[in-house]
């Protein structure tokens, strides 16, 4: 993907994909924690990419049950 045709977020679009809430995301972002930002001006917005990857890193990997 070039980075012209990077796709850019709203933090209520980030809490609607992630499942978090609207101020855990706000947390995250004022301990300089979470999903990687940018701010313009009053503007915050993500990367989806970055939500992505986010979301990967949070993965659990589990094992089948088998009797």
């Amino acid at each position: 993907m070039d980075k012209k045709d990077k796709r850019y977020l709203t933090e209520k679009e980030v809490a609607a994909i992630t499942g978090l809430s609207l101020s855990t995301i706000q947390k995250m972002r004022g301990h300089c924690r979470g999903i990687p930002y940018l701010k313009i001006g009053k503007a915050v917005r993500y990367v989806l990419e970055d939500v992505q990857a986010f979301m990967e890193m949070h993965r659990v990997n589990v094992y089948p049950f088998y009797d």
